[in-house]
């Protein structure tokens, strides 16, 4: 194994989170450890409330672990940065932005100057197919061509790793589907190492590397897949059935 392959760009080791209640303590997450190599796409799959959002919360930056350490790409997870994308089920776009704006906003806030900005932007915008609509407003698109613009802007700053919570969650069915279709075509041009977390079995198989799956909270690893199978996967693929089969007992027997 060469050095680039034994290099984890990310690396939790023995993750708690633990909250205060009105009834006392309440732990989400026990004893969480994961490592992710350069470009590998890892699905975080769970039961709903099991804390998958709060162990993305903690990888990302956007919480404090209670104990254990999270390190990207070489360096100590104490807070937010750039280097670490994240995309929300919630779209959470700036309303009064147009796409150009929201895609670019990171970069202008790390000071980038305007030409640079808006060429990187226009790039990541073409990317996720929304060319043409650079001076459209949040409210005139749909849900797929938002959640486009919130990866277009996640992927704008380059990080060196993309979290995403359930980014098609509140999509309906056709367009979650085209949107993992699309995702998949996108990770083809930029690849990137990502978390992602969902609670649809089809979208795990669909798009990961290796499937984490995780137990009821407080929340650990119960198992995990590596996917070899081929892409573009197809839904109804013996072999994707099997392992559709297989996952989701192991997810029943989590509950």
């Amino acid at each position: 194994m060469n050095s680039n392959e034994s290099f984890f760009i990310i690396d939790c080791e023995g993750l708690t989170k633990t909250f205060e209640t009105p009834n006392g303590e309440f732990e989400v997450v026990a004893d969480f450890s994961l490592k992710a190599r350069s470009n590998e796409f890892v699905v975080l799959f769970g039961p709903g409330q099991c804390g998958k959002t709060t162990l993305l919360n903690m990888m990302s930056g956007l919480e404090t672990a209670s104990t254990g350490s999270v390190v990207v790409n070489g360096k100590a997870v104490s807070g937010p940065g750039p280097e670490r994308g994240v995309v929300f089920q919630s779209i959470a776009l700036f309303p009064w932005l147009t796409v150009m704006g929201n895609v670019e906003y990171g970069l202008k806030m790390r000071g980038v100057g305007k030409q640079e900005r808006r060429g990187r932007a226009q790039r990541y915008i073409e990317l996720v197919g929304l060319q043409g609509f650079e001076d459209a407003f949040p409210v005139k698109l749909s849900g797929g061509m938002k959640q486009r613009v919130g990866i277009a802007r996640a992927y704008c700053n380059e990080p060196a790793v993309l979290f995403m919570d359930e980014p098609f969650g509140a999509l309906d069915a056709q367009t979650r589907y085209l949107m993992q279709e699309e995702l998949q075509r996108i990770m083809s041009v930029e690849k990137r190492t990502t978390v992602f977390v969902t609670n649809n079995i089809e979208e795990a198989l669909y798009l990961a590397d290796r499937i984490v799956v995780l137990a009821n909270c407080p929340t650990r690893i119960k198992a995990e897949y590596v996917i070899d199978l081929p892409r573009p996967r197809d839904y109804v693929d013996s072999r994707f059935l099997a392992l559709r089969q297989e996952i989701s007992g192991m997810l029943d027997r989590a509950l």
